[in-house]
């Protein structure tokens, strides 16, 4: 299942976790992805959304 909204496209990204004694490993960070039933025109469908465009109004849900 791939972590991307199908809305704007937010995915993961990728970026360094630094410690308190500067210590660097890589880390990912995750969008929170949301699978919600859409009304399409005829019948529904499932899409994955971020929170973001839920809480933006952009997905209705069905």
């Amino acid at each position: 299942m791939a972590k991307k909204c199908d809305i704007c496209g937010k995915g993961p990204w990728f970026g360094k976790q630094v410690t308190f004694s500067h210590k660097r490993s890589s880390k990912k960070w995750s969008a929170n992805i949301q699978t919600v039933k859409v009304a399409d025109s005829t019948n529904t469908k499932k899409i994955k959304a971020c929170t973001s465009c839920l809480k933006a109004g952009k997905v209705v849900k069905a």
